[in-house]
């Protein structure tokens, strides 16, 4: 399966979900990524963690590694890539079934050279994907960037809405998001991506208080006409404008709208 990348002589490791500014100091140092896939907790799925590196990236899903031991893990390494002479894990890395390995054990189990990386803070924070999901999860969106190193990101499909936006507030873009963590439910001044076209925009996730409570993810694009869009499209969040309220009308909604879309176009000026 990996026979193709036998050159490669040093890898990181570890999960990599996020690909924020520690993961990206520990691969730095390495030729490849090995990425241990958990399938849980999503900052960046899958095979989109490689849109942020520029390295190659060997999946491992955890269900074909979760029974191994320590020093079966270190094995499968060393079959599956003969040539590998350097380790590069986090000070935090633990490995092996039920984590029984650690970055110490690590270094006595494999005959090459292991690195371990210390942490990374960057305002006073720990750089964890933990951390910026609990950023995340508080509309904390400048914070858990400057953790990410970039602005964070999610995809969706197009799908029908209410219909009520385009009738009586303004139109928006419904998305169908899967895998990836919502940011706290509210309004967010974005960038949204049709195509190969970036726009500045206002989105909101959350539930629709103020109509049918379904949980919504959609955006409005700032001051162009779109037209009928299809397909994917990304939101890149850039700052929290203001949490989800409920309102007594369509009337007092729109007004807030409005304000909303005031406020992210200040932001351009």
């Amino acid at each position: 399966m990996i026979d193709s990348l036998s050159p490669i002589r040093s890898v990181a490791i570890g999960s990599f979900d996020g690909m924020h500014v520690a993961h990206k100091t520990l691969i730095a140092q390495a030729d490849a990524a090995v990425v241990i896939e958990q399938g849980t907790g999503y900052l960046t799925p899958g095979y989109k963690r490689a849109w942020y590196c520029d390295k190659p990236l060997l999946f491992y899903p955890i269900e074909t590694i979760r029974m191994l031991g320590a020093s079966a893990f270190v094995e499968r390494l060393r079959s599956d890539l003969p040539d590998l002479e350097r380790i590069v894990v986090g000070y935090d890395f633990g490995f092996g079934h039920g984590r029984e390995g650690n970055a110490d054990r690590l270094r006595r189990l494999f005959d090459g050279e292991v690195i371990i990386v210390d942490e990374v803070r960057l305002d006073g924070l720990s750089v964890h994907s933990r951390t910026i999901r609990t950023l995340l999860e508080t509309g904390e969106i400048a914070a858990a960037n400057r953790l990410l190193g970039r602005t964070y990101r999610i995809d969706g499909e197009v799908i029908a809405g209410q219909g009520i936006g385009s009738r009586e507030l303004v139109p928006t873009l419904n998305l169908q998001v899967r895998d990836y963590q919502l940011p706290a439910e509210g309004v967010y001044a974005s960038r949204t991506r049709i195509g190969k076209q970036w726009y500045l925009s206002v989105s909101f996730t959350g539930h629709r208080r103020t109509t049918d409570g379904t949980l919504a993810v959609e955006t409005h694009i700032i001051d162009r006409d779109i037209g009928q869009v299809s397909g994917r499209v990304w939101i890149a969040f850039e700052a929290y404008v203001r949490p989800n309220k409920t309102f007594s009308d369509l009337a007092s909604l729109k007004h807030q709208i409005m304000h909303d879309i005031a406020e992210v176009r200040k932001r351009e000026e």
